[in-house]
């Protein structure tokens, strides 16, 4: 393999597998939220805002992904 197609692949397997994790961390919060909210709606006030900090976050390590897969 020439070394252009290597690099190529890593920023693939970079962006990949530091997509994967976020993406099933947003979910598993969205869905216990919505899943609390729905058992308690007098809780939801309660709920969404530490739902949103959290997703944050997990997106936050998903740029960082981003970002060594533009640097490579």
């Amino acid at each position: 393999m020439s070394p252009e197609t290597m690099t190529l692949l890593a920023k693939a397997l970079a962006i990949a597998i530091g997509g994967f994790g976020p993406a099933i961390a947003i979910g598993l919060m969205g869905f216990s939220a919505m899943n609390g909210i729905g058992r308690n709606p007098e809780a939801a006030g309660k709920i969404f805002v530490p739902m949103l900090l959290g997703m944050a976050f997990a997106e936050a390590i998903a740029i960082y992904a981003l970002i060594i897969a533009f640097t490579l």
